[in-house]
């Protein structure tokens, strides 16, 4: 058992990075909308990559200090957990209706993403290449996205991007639909909510990263274990927490969105600016074993997802049961 402290200092960390992603968020939103930015571009890219800002932290913290499993670990087993008990639960709750034509585009880009830092981690590892295609395709999803979601029917929800429905299920607003009001804050006051949240992610971050490099040398158990399973569902709880409010007000296409959007954003947008920030070899025991069954499990939700048209519960139960059995694996429980 890891010492009290170090448990609390994870812990604080964790509640540090929803925090200041939150009130970063909202600065955010205020700065870009005294810039006069449509609602749809601040809701694909401000608010899209701002709800990714705590696992960012956590993964670039974790290989700027010389831990690269604590940082890839946490990307990987974010998205394991994201398709595996997000969606499990999720669809245990309301089986999900699935629009086809907006699964295999959003479903696609996550798996063909995954797959390509798959192919990355047995040949260059994620270097500074690597990293700038990851963003550069980052960029491409979100100018697609963008011009898709300009073109799509108000009426036709399952027709949103999983870009827009991570927006959505993050700020629990329409951002394509609410007209563009007067902002609520000044610019300064915006400026000031942009700068506290992003402290608090800082700070956050740095608690996260020592508490967990600490619980990994008091158990010891390596970097790469605590990466996929504690922090990662740490970093991955408030996807847990919008999908299963999502589901339970019957919007199962933002419940879906929403992970999907995650997926992508942790693959392009993180791997991205951690492989820039502190280029470096993917960890083994990742490559071999994690990193093809987050790429597998990918597909098996989007084979899920495609035969019916949804996500059933029986479907959930088997990715929620799959998830619980991978953590109790990689903890050594079982």
């Amino acid at each position: 058992m890891p010492p009290i402290t170090d448990i609390g200092i994870l812990l604080a960390g964790l509640v540090l990075l929803m925090i200041g992603g939150d009130v970063m968020v909202r600065g955010a939103v205020g700065i870009a909308e005294r810039l006069r930015l449509s609602p749809m571009l601040i809701g694909l890219v401000v608010v899209g990559l701002g709800t990714s800002s705590p696992e960012l932290a956590a993964s670039v913290q974790a290989a700027l200090a010389g831990s690269p499993g604590l940082a890839i670990g946490n990307i990987v087993g974010s998205n394991l957990a994201n398709l595996l008990l997000v969606l499990g639960t999720a669809a245990l709750i309301a089986p999900m209706a699935v629009d086809r034509t907006a699964l295999w585009r959003d479903g696609g880009v996550g798996l063909v993403a995954a797959l390509a830092l798959m192919a990355a981690s047995y040949t260059l590892g994620l270097d500074r290449i690597v990293a700038t295609l990851l963003l550069v395709g980052l960029v491409a999803y979100i100018w697609r996205a963008y011009q898709q979601e300009k073109l799509a029917p108000v009426d036709q929800p399952y027709d949103h991007t999983a870009a827009f429905d991570r927006a959505a299920a993050s700020e629990a607003f329409d951002p394509a639909l609410v007209p563009q009001e007067k902002p609520a804050h000044s610019l300064g006051h915006a400026l000031a909510f942009f700068a506290v949240g992003l402290g608090l992610i800082v700070g956050g971050g740095t608690l996260l990263v020592d508490g967990a490099v600490a619980i990994a040398s008091s158990m010891g158990v390596s970097e790469e274990i605590i990466g996929l399973t504690i922090v990662a569902f740490g970093t991955s709880a408030p996807e847990l927490v919008t999908s299963i409010i999502a589901a339970i007000r019957g919007q199962s296409d933002i419940a879906l969105g929403n992970v999907l959007g995650s997926n992508i954003y942790n693959l392009l947008f993180i791997g991205g600016v951690t492989g820039m920030a502190a280029p470096g070899a993917i960890p083994e025991k990742i490559v071999q074993f994690d990193l093809p069954l987050a790429t597998l499990a990918a597909f098996v939700v989007m084979v899920f997802a495609f035969t019916g048209g949804r996500l059933s519960r029986r479907e959930g139960g088997l990715l929620l049961a799959g998830y619980l059995a991978y953590t109790g694996f990689t903890s050594g429980l079982i």
